[in-house]
């Protein structure tokens, strides 16, 4: 993709708005926050203390707002927290410029590789550095910039206890996390009916066994339904596959199929009703007909084998997920989940104290130089302290609009940092002049500039999740009459404002033109990673049939959450790559759309063979032993084989499969399986292939 059609593709992406479900509740309850912080420090201690304790109510605020499964109280103290160090060292070190900008780089970097630790974490401290830059500009003293900080942190604690007594939709994000991953195998089964080897995307489950680790405290008070409905979700999907593959056994058409199809579509209305009542917390209703069709003993009298197990075992998943999603009051039962564990209630979520090795962990790991994250630690402190110098020497005055744009706007990759920087632009030109001009034109005095800022903070609340233009506008409106209420940038103009704000996203875009982190030159090895991964996880699949262990294998279920991990990790690669503005080095578009269908394919016949894994002390099936070892050390070779450049050869899995055509194994599916997972890598060596061939 060109450069300009990368710009221009992002800067539609930025000024986009999207229709997002708006909760005005819960922004009338941070809004509601902020006037109680901002009102009761205005009437006692001044409009400064009152800008300080106002920016970080608003910054807690935010930080509830964020897709986190933590409780949002503890978002809330983190983010005011936080921010109150910030401003205190920031302000003792204001006075002198080499200090303070050496505590700027190293907050920046620090800030830069907090991404480490997820979006939350990220997003909080670049909002704590942007809005030091600003509240070190109030206090005038030692002992007044203890002050402030106190009252920010206050703020954070004003937040933190309206979450708590003001509750909105208790577990809301974790019901829907949950009913989403119901309705995901809804959709599902719906579309299996049309297309016996359809796709499903594994995101859905994986945002739910995200929300299903809880902390101590969490655990003590979670609704009953939330406990065991995922685990039956996780196991319905290979067996809604099972049902409807021809692999299995049922043709693709005649009274089979029909019944087949049949059993789809009554699962995927009891799901939907599942989901609904877990989502609202109501009864579960059932539609009749739904009922009907599972419970025909028909079943028995049309499908045979395999299919009638699969049907069978349907029929009881779908028993346990209606009994499960059914709203209890009985306490909660607190266990902690074994590693590996599938189904147990509670997966433990570290508290914030012992989740810092963790963190350190990662952002060690991160500390290479090709890491995305490092990359983007050092662009935005450099550009954040060229933003700061830049600004203190241009004649406009409060030169922090420059840096805190920056700040704002950079991510670790392209397209949202050019996506952002072109919508703060925009929504600051149209906030900044409004507000300026009612500033102007009606100088509303310190009490109806703190109400304007509440208003407009609400605003930004609402919309946040709608676009980030949108959210913007009022985001610079209420910074304008929060300086305003407290005497400061009177004297700027749109104009300044503006230009300072262009002037930070355009360092912030030129930055990652200079010193980029691409994705695009990383594709093969995020390839290499998922078929290396899925290959362990059909290999460990393959070798439970040699040595049987019960479809509730621990070591199946981490190879299969690798293999998601790995193939989100790809298509996040893949998203990103798409908008930048440089060439495919050895994977054009065809190539990632025929390759990522190949792996995709290999996955969904692994998990075919992991719906029929023989239970426990049931007859080995000694040669799936070979077949386990040609698909390991093959994938292992052909994932080192991807990374290099070169044409990944499947000699290993080839020779078990024409051993087999002569002698197969006395199981239903595994020749077949083998079949099918040799067809598919050669399917991803084709791509590779003609790729190759287009350079």
């Amino acid at each position: 993709m060109s450069w300009l059609r990368a710009l221009k593709e992002t800067a539609r992406s930025g000024l986009s708005v999207e229709r997002r479900r708006l909760e005005p509740v819960i922004a009338a309850r941070g809004a509601l926050g902020l006037a109680l912080v901002v009102g009761f420090s205005l009437a006692l201690f001044g409009p400064a203390v009152a800008a300080s304790s106002a920016f970080g109510a608003f910054q807690a605020a935010i930080a509830t707002f964020q897709r986190s499964w933590r409780p949002r109280p503890t978002l809330a103290l983190a983010s005011g927290a936080s921010l109150a160090v910030s401003t205190f060292l920031g302000y003792l070190t204001g006075a002198h410029t080499v200090l303070f900008l050496a505590l700027l780089l190293l907050w920046t970097f620090l800030s830069g590789l907090a991404w480490a630790a997820g979006p939350t974490a990220g997003i909080i401290a670049s909002s704590n550095v942007a809005i030091m830059l600003v509240t070190v500009t109030l206090p005038t003293s030692v002992a007044t910039a203890a002050g402030h900080a106190a009252v920010i942190f206050a703020g954070g604690v004003v937040q933190a206890a309206l979450v708590v007594l003001l509750p909105v939709r208790r577990w809301g994000a974790q019901r829907d996390a949950l009913a989403d991953a119901l309705a995901a195998e809804a959709d599902y089964a719906r579309r299996l009916r049309h297309d016996p080897v359809a796709p499903f995307d594994p995101v859905p489950l994986m945002t739910a066994r995200n929300a299903a680790a809880v902390t101590p405290r969490q655990a003590r008070t979670r609704p009953a339904e939330l406990h065991g409905a995922r685990g039956l979700a996780e196991r319905i999907r290979p067996v809604l596959a099972s049902l409807a593959d021809p692999a299995v056994g049922v043709p693709e058409e005649g009274p089979e199929r029909a019944r087949v199809r049949e059993l789809l579509g009554a699962a995927g209305e009891v799901l939907d009703a599942a989901a609904h009542a877990i989502r609202h917390g109501e009864p579960v209703t059932l539609p009749p007909p739904a009922l009907a069709a599972l419970r025909t003993p028909d079943t028995g009298a049309i499908l045979r084998g395999p299919s009638r197990r699969a049907a069978l075992r349907l029929a009881a998943l779908l028993g346990d997920v209606v009994e499960t999603a059914e709203p209890r009051t009985e306490p909660t039962e607190v266990r902690t989940e074994p590693t590996g564990a599938e189904h147990g209630p509670h997966r433990p979520r570290p508290t914030l104290v012992g989740l810092a090795p963790v963190v350190l962990a990662k952002v060690r790991a991160e500390l290479r130089p090709d890491s995305p994250v490092l990359r983007h630690a050092v662009r935005v402190s450099a550009v954040t302290a060229a933003g700061y110098l830049l600004g203190g020497r241009l004649p406009f005055g409060h030169g922090y609009w420059a840096p805190m744009a920056s700040v704002m706007v950079m991510r670790p990759d392209f397209s949202q940092t050019y996506a952002r920087a072109v919508a703060r632009f925009g929504g600051t030109l149209v906030g900044v002049a409004l507000a300026t001009a009612v500033v102007q034109s009606a100088h509303p005095g310190a009490y109806l500039s703190a109400a304007l800022a509440v208003v407009c903070a609400f605003g930004m609340y609402l919309l946040m999740r709608t676009g980030y233009a949108a959210a913007q506008v009022f985001v610079s409106a209420y910074v304008v009459f929060l300086l305003g209420m407290a005497g400061a940038g009177l004297g700027q103009t749109v104009r300044d404002r503006v230009l300072l704000t262009l002037l930070g996203g355009l360092l912030a875009m030129l930055s990652y033109a200079v010193y980029p982190a691409w994705e695009t030159p990383r594709l093969r090895g995020r390839l290499a990673d998922w078929l290396a991964a899925v290959g362990a996880y059909a290999a460990v699949v393959s070798a439970r049939y040699a040595d049987p262990a019960g479809p509730a294998s621990p070591d199946v279920r981490e190879a299969l959450l690798r293999t998601r991990t790995a193939r989100v990790a790809w298509q996040e690669a893949v998203a990103r790559a798409t908008h930048e503005p440089v060439r495919h080095r050895g994977l054009s578009h065809a190539a990632v759309e025929q390759a990522e269908h190949a792996l995709a394919e290999f996955g969904r016949v692994a998990m075919l063979l992991e719906a029929h894994l023989p239970e426990r002390g049931a007859p080995p099936v000694p040669a799936a032993a070979a077949l386990a070892e040609s698909l390991r050390r093959s994938t292992e070779r052909g994932a080192k084989e991807v990374r290099e450049r070169r044409e990944p050869h499947w000699d290993d899995l080839r020779e078990t499969v024409t051993a087999w055509s002569a002698a197969p194994p006395d199981h239903f599916l595994l020749a077949k399986g083998a079949v099918l997972l040799l067809g598919c890598l050669e399917e991803l060596t084709t791509a590779l292939t003609e790729s190759r061939r287009r350079r």
